[in-house]
């Protein structure tokens, strides 16, 4: 009988590795034939990935410098007086209430910043978020949540752009005074940003109505008196409006205002203060009595400023009347 032929067995058959080698999948067929994916393969793999990467990262580039992509930036990198600041005051209340916020929310709404190259960074808008976090960080030096702050890049075409990004937040966002709203004019003039008070006022405020932006535009008038004011942004609509009128009619009020806020410094309140203003408006004439005067000669007192000479003293007889109009034509 013959023998049945028995089988050999068939080699091991091993599952492909895609994780096997460096160069693409390795395979093993039943014969031992072992073989590699088509280097072609390899090469547009490769080239995929790349223009994944590139097309990534360029988007990435391009979010941050349209200020779609929000940084957190170490809070000493950011310089707050890059830009004029319009407020001069800040409510105590309103900055309790904004650090009580990011104590228990964190900070919800990124500042606007501008690159200034070298990793530092210039503040457009958000003062007072900026100013809180540092009040938060000297309060607790050791909390993360406190050492840096949430910056959207912007890209200002001009500085005009750059303060009206200011100015607009804070129009949105805080009840900015009319003080402060035609001290930063008077500032952005200064800085040769605008050719005038009334240009900036115009370009900053544009969205405002003219009514508004005209009260605006008188109070400017007041920022003269900024070196002696103690509380500025506190003055009402009213009492301002009035102060400039004022200013503008009587000759040497505004040099009798500055007199009387000296000497009555140091001021503790806003109500003190704007008690002296409504002084010095109740009585115009002792205010204006602040102009500068001379003594020329015994008996003969001289008081003058643009646009109103006084000569005072015994010795102006109907004589010296007569020969200073004389002298006066004969000038003239």
């Amino acid at each position: 009988m013959a023998k049945r032929k028995r089988l050999s067995p068939a080699p091991a058959f091993e599952i492909p590795d895609p994780l096997a080698g460096s160069g693409g999948l390795e395979t093993k067929a039943m014969n031992g034939w072992v073989g590699t994916r088509a280097p072609i393969a390899d090469v547009a793999g490769d080239a995929a990935r790349q223009a994944a990467f590139e097309e990534v990262s360029a988007e990435l580039q391009s979010a941050r410098a349209e200020g779609r992509m929000v940084l957190r930036l170490p809070l000493d990198v950011v310089e707050a007086d890059h830009l004029v600041r319009d407020r001069v005051a800040v409510d105590g209340d309103d900055m309790a209430s904004l650090m009580d916020s990011l104590r228990d929310r964190g900070q919800q709404t990124p500042i606007e910043v501008v690159d200034l190259s070298d990793g530092r960074y210039g503040l457009i808008s958000g003062w007072r978020r900026l100013m809180a976090l540092q009040e938060l960080q000297a309060e607790a030096p050791d909390d993360p949540r406190f050492a840096q702050i949430q910056a959207l890049v912007r890209a200002p075409d001009s500085a005009p752009d750059a303060y009206r990004a200011m100015v607009e937040e804070n129009e949105l966002r805080a009840n900015l005074s009319f003080y402060e709203r035609a001290r930063i004019a008077v500032k952005a003039a200064e800085e040769g940003v605008y050719d005038s008070p009334k240009h900036a006022v115009q370009s900053l405020f544009s969205s405002v109505r003219r009514a508004k932006r005209s009260k605006i535009l008188s109070f400017t008038d007041l920022v003269e008196l900024d070196d002696h004011l103690s509380f500025p942004a506190a003055i009402p609509e009213k009492l301002g409006l009035a102060l400039v009128a004022e200013m503008r009619s009587t000759p040497g009020f505004a040099q009798g205002l500055i007199r009387a806020l000296d000497q009555a410094a140091p001021i503790a309140s806003p109500a003190e203060e704007r008690k002296v203003l409504e002084q010095s408006l109740r009585s115009p004439g002792k205010a204006a009595q602040g102009t500068p005067k001379e003594q020329l000669a015994e008996g003969l007192e001289l008081r003058g400023q643009a646009g109103k000479v006084t000569l005072a003293g015994p010795r102006v007889d109907d004589a010296l009347v007569a020969d200073l109009r004389a002298w006066l034509l004969d000038r003239l």
